[in-house]
């Protein structure tokens, strides 16, 4: 694999399998010094679309606790639309909201605008690449679970229920593992960057079924559930 170190390949075994061999050689970034996964547990489980009114007050207190460089990452259009609206009432940040200009654009002015926010949905999850202080906060406002529209996750979970399994466990909670990875993944894009990741779900500390499963599919940030720790840290950013 391009850009594979092979002093850290050395370290890791090999495994094998028919026709295959691979060989993880684990990621430059230390994780762990790096970043903090910060989820607020005390939150109320979230039970309605768009964004609930103790979400939207957690981010404009983690938001405001670094003055912007936030990449906000939501679940609907309506929730990235309602943050936006909070943060233009609420606070003088530059807010650049997906959809209302192109997508490249508002990239670009995210990485250049230092104190700007910019909220989307689902193609910002996978697709934003910022490196450098101009994104240190990114917060997720709930859990990336696969919505009954989404016809080829439905049909895939109907077929485990009919086989006497759970479809949400089999289905439902992987897909939200690979899309909650890769949202988190848009933190820490060079060995010099830090910063949080803030899940506003309280469901990834409170779940017992899924949630730990959940948490170990993220990089091993440090992390937390305190909200004055989060901000703390957003606090000390903001004079770096």
């Amino acid at each position: 694999t391009p850009g594979c170190r092979l002093a850290d390949a050395a370290t890791v075994p090999a495994t094998e399998g028919p026709g295959w061999r691979s060989l993880d050689v684990g990621s430059p970034f230390d994780y762990a010094r790096q970043g903090i996964l910060y989820v607020a547990a005390h939150l109320p489980r979230p039970s309605v679309s768009g964004l609930p009114e103790a979400a939207g007050e957690e981010l404009l207190g983690l938001v405001g606790a670094l003055g912007g460089r936030t990449l906000g990452l939501f679940s609907s259009r309506r929730a990235a639309q309602q943050a936006a609206e909070l943060l233009r009432a609420r606070t003088d940040l530059p807010v650049l909201l997906q959809g209302e200009e192109a997508l490249p654009l508002l990239v670009r002015r995210f990485r250049e605008e230092r104190s700007s926010c910019l909220f989307g949905v689902m193609s910002l999850w996978q697709g934003v690449d910022v490196p450098g202080d101009a994104c240190q906060l990114v917060v997720i406002d709930r859990l990336p679970f696969p919505r009954p529209d989404e016809p080829l996750a439905a049909a895939r979970a109907a077929a485990v229920d009919a086989g006497g399994g759970s479809g949400f466990a089999a289905v439902s909670v992987p897909i939200a593992a690979v899309r909650l990875a890769q949202g988190v993944g848009r933190l820490i894009r060079a060995t010099g960057d830090r910063g949080v990741v803030a899940v506003l779900d309280s469901r990834l500390e409170t779940a017992r079924g899924y949630g730990p499963f959940l948490r170990r599919s993220l990089p091993p940030f440090w992390y937390t559930t305190r909200p004055e720790v989060a901000r703390g840290a957003l606090e000390r950013l903001a004079k770096s």
